[in-house]
C-alpha cells in the first residue's frame, strides 16, 4: 500500500513541474503588421518585439498583462503602458500612455 501512495505522489509531483514549467503562449491575435487608419502610425507585434513605425533600431521588449500590453526598450523600467480597448483578426484598438485611441487595422 505504501508502495500505491508513494508513486501517486510522484506521479503528482511531475505533473505539477510538466504544469508549472509550461511556456505560456502570448497573443497571437496580437502578433503582426498593423497600420493606423489615418496611416500615420504602423505597428509591427512579434512574439518578443513591438516595433513603432518600422524602426528596428528602437524595437521594444513587451509582456501582456490582462488588457495592457507593457512595453520597455531593453528592459528598462519604467514600462509604457498600452490598453487594448478591442482586438480581433482584423482590427486593433490601442490606448496610448497619453490617452489618445489609435485604430489599426491589418
Amino acid at each position: 500500500m505504501k508502495k500505491y501512495i508513494l508513486i501517486s505522489y510522484i506521479f503528482f509531483a511531475v505533473a505539477l513541474l510538466i504544469t508549472a514549467c509550461e511556456k505560456k503562449q502570448s497573443n497571437t491575435m496580437l502578433q503582426g503588421t498593423w497600420k493606423s487608419k489615418d496611416a500615420n502610425t504602423s505597428l509591427k507585434i512579434t512574439g518578443k518585439k513591438f516595433i513603432m513605425d518600422g524602426d528596428e533600431q528602437s524595437a521594444e521588449d513587451y509582456f501582456v498583462k490582462g488588457d495592457t500590453i507593457f512595453t520597455s526598450f531593453e528592459g528598462n523600467q519604467p514600462y509604457t503602458k498600452f490598453v487594448i480597448q478591442k482586438v480581433d483578426e482584423s482590427n486593433l484598438i490601442l490606448l496610448y500612455p497619453d490617452s489618445v485611441v489609435v485604430n489599426f487595422s491589418r
